[in-house]
């Protein structure tokens, strides 16, 4: 089968490469559409190391093929959308059969705009910052496909009022069609608040970002960091300042709870479907790339040049 090689120089390469056969609680999709995500800047970076050469490829949406030990062989043929540790772009993927969701009558290039994003932005509002009906909530990397579903999620959720952060004027005015109250840009944060307060505050950044966000929260507040887009050195807080202040900094890692608890990542990921099938919530694919494209997809996403979600075709 057809597929996209990372290689130890770091070039993606397509190649003809085995079909992959599921193994026990696993399917075997035929990929119609593949999502890209942050989590390629990372395995292309060195950030996530792993064998080379390999077939990267974390979102898949397709047509299961085959089913492995334990698995309900009834679900072939079932339209799905997945998430993989690995080899989404390539003609044929495997994936764990529980982190495998029905999408029903959702277009398959719809679903693949799901991918890890909607389950961590559904668990970001619901699950570990646990917005509550009249909270502000303050999002960064607001026109990402994390940032634009979470506010959506904390609307549904009864939040107050709800401001983004963002890198360009471009990337303001995309994210302020998805229920932003005020989206500033990056280099305004945090002058352009002046003393507002949040009770949620959603980081991705890191480094000096998280310092002014733990400044930035209300008493009670919770700020929840789920990445580091702007740097991996560390953020040392006081735990006595935060007691005395009632504030909580938390950390939410979708990569970990899919090995610990994956049932639960697939409740959420359904429910954040179901939602986004009843039309209350939306994804925007806004770039879709060919398999030769891939290395300029990925740089496009690593330079901040694009918004929204980005999918590869597959089939």
């Amino acid at each position: 089968m057809k597929a996209v090689l990372l290689d130890a120089e770091n070039h993606y390469r397509i190649t003809e490469v085995d079909e992959p056969a599921p193994g026990p609680g696993h399917v075997a999709i035929r990929v119609a559409y593949a999502g890209i995500q942050w989590g390629d800047t990372m395995v292309r970076d060195g950030h996530f190391p792993v064998p080379r050469p390999f077939v990267p490829g974390f979102e898949a949406s397709g047509h299961i093929v085959a089913v492995g030990d334990d698995v309900d062989p009834g679900r072939i043929g079932e339209p799905v959308a997945a998430l993989t540790t690995a080899g989404a772009y390539a003609e044929v993927a495997v994936a764990p059969a529980v982190l495998t969701l029905d999408i029903g009558d959702l277009p398959l290039r719809t679903a693949a705009g799901l991918g890890w994003g909607a389950p961590t932005a559904y668990d970001l509002i619901h699950t570990a910052s646990r917005v509550r009906p009249g909270e502000s909530v303050l999002v960064h990397a607001a026109a990402g496909s994390v940032g634009t579903l979470a506010a959506q999620f904390a609307r549904l959720a009864g939040a107050g009022r709800i401001v983004g952060v963002a890198g360009s004027p471009a990337r303001a005015d995309y994210a302020a069609r998805f229920g932003y109250d005020q989206v500033l840009l990056r280099e305004g944060f945090p002058a352009g608040l002046r003393d507002e307060r949040f009770d949620v505050i959603l980081d991705p950044v890191g480094g000096p970002t998280r310092h002014a966000g733990l400044e930035q929260l209300a008493a009670h507040g919770r700020l929840v960091a789920y990445g580091n887009l702007g740097t991996y050195e560390p953020v040392l807080a006081d735990t006595n300042d935060l007691l005395m202040q009632g504030k909580s900094l938390m950390t939410y890692n979708s990569n970990l709870l899919s090995q610990t608890h994956p049932e639960q990542l697939a409740d959420s990921a359904r429910r954040a479907l179901a939602l986004i099938a009843d039309g209350q919530v939306r994804t925007d694919i806004t770039a879709e790339y060919d398999l030769a494209d891939l290395a300029s997809a990925v740089q496009r996403l690593a330079d901040g040049s694009t918004h929204g979600k980005s999918v590869l075709r597959v089939a």
